[in-house]
């Protein structure tokens, strides 16, 4: 049965920014559509079971933030990364985040070249398109906030230079569960700056089954080819921008933060910052659904997965994906 990425749409179209309507064919909306679907479906076959993690990975790209995957060991947290990373003809760089690793090892560093007699600054892993973050939890926070500049500003401060980071520029940071040995939780700056977290959960009989029967998915990756190119990613971005937000939706993103902050069940509500990764995702989730109107829906569909790391409950006991589905139960949709 073949994966669809466009859900029944609540508009008939998109409205294609002026910006990418050079770099797109005249063929408009549908030509986007069919190379989107392309992408969804390559990547349903190499990562099986799981289309509702892969929509929301492709809609925190899409909406130029970065993700954070929470799972245990073996899930499919790399796999998905190099997924995306060999699907979208990325520049992908992949760094084991231990406690010994140096912010240089990310960031990298000058050398002084005696030929030359001059130092030449050496890029760190960073400096890609695609960053995986392996196990970012195991690291110190001093390598850590290393990450910071670079995921807000798109940008590294290094040796009194600013040095512009590649566009697109995503992150994709594992996380193991902080019961097991050598991890340490995130700080909340560290947190704010991925747009989304998710989990992958243990596959369907069926995934598994044709998983532990078929081809390495190691071996899937290496004979795969990009999709779509880097350019064509951008016109996308930019595409999701164009999703129309009435005010009926804004009210209602507005009084889901509201109750965040004025419930009492959170030691800290959600913050303006939070409240416009939420608006970003949910207009690039719209635009995968091929809607040009932003509507509540679209805000429900991504609201755990951006909403959830960023609340911290008084009374504990909810997961982050819980207690963004318990908010959307005590908040009404404005009439």
């Amino acid at each position: 049965m073949t994966t669809s990425l466009v859900q029944p749409s609540i508009q008939s179209s998109v409205k294609q920014s002026a910006d990418v309507s050079n770099s797109l064919n005249h063929h408009g909306c549908d030509a986007i559509r069919s190379e989107l679907q392309d992408v969804y479906e390559r990547l349903n076959t190499l990562i099986l079971g799981k289309s509702k993690q892969i929509k929301l990975s492709l809609t925190c790209l899409l909406a130029n933030g970065h993700l954070l995957i929470d799972d245990l060991p073996g899930m499919g947290k790399t796999v998905l990364s190099n997924s995306l990373a060999s699907v979208l003809g990325l520049d992908y760089k992949r760094v084991q985040f231990t406690n010994d690793l140096l912010p240089a090892d990310l960031l990298g560093a000058s050398i002084y070249e005696k030929e030359q007699s001059a130092f030449r600054f050496i890029p760190g892993p960073v400096f890609s398109q695609l960053l995986l973050a392996d196990e970012i939890n195991r690291a110190s926070p001093k390598t850590q906030s290393a990450l910071l500049e670079a995921m807000e500003e798109r940008q590294v401060s290094l040796e009194g230079e600013t040095r512009p980071l590649p566009s697109p520029f995503f992150v994709i940071a594992t996380q193991n569960p902080l019961e097991q040995i050598g991890t340490s939780a995130l700080p909340e700056s560290q947190l704010d700056r991925f747009m989304m977290r998710i989990q992958m959960g243990y596959p369907s009989r069926t995934a598994e089954l044709e998983i532990l029967a078929g081809q390495s998915r190691r071996q899937l990756l290496e004979q795969q080819q990009p999709v779509i190119t880097t350019d064509q990613l951008t016109g996308f971005q930019q595409c999701t921008n164009e999703v129309n937000c009435s005010e009926y939706a804004l009210n209602y993103l507005y009084e889901l933060l509201l109750f965040t902050r004025q419930s009492g069940l959170f030691i800290n509500g959600i913050s303006t910052r939070g409240g416009l990764a939420i608006l970003y995702a949910a207009k690039a989730w719209a635009w995968l659904s091929n809607s040009e109107v932003l509507m509540p829906a679209h805000i429900q569909a991504v609201f755990p997965s951006v909403a959830g790391h960023r609340l911290q409950s008084r009374e504990g006991g909810l997961s982050a994906e819980s207690m963004g589905e318990y908010i959307l139960e005590q908040v009404a949709i404005p009439r």
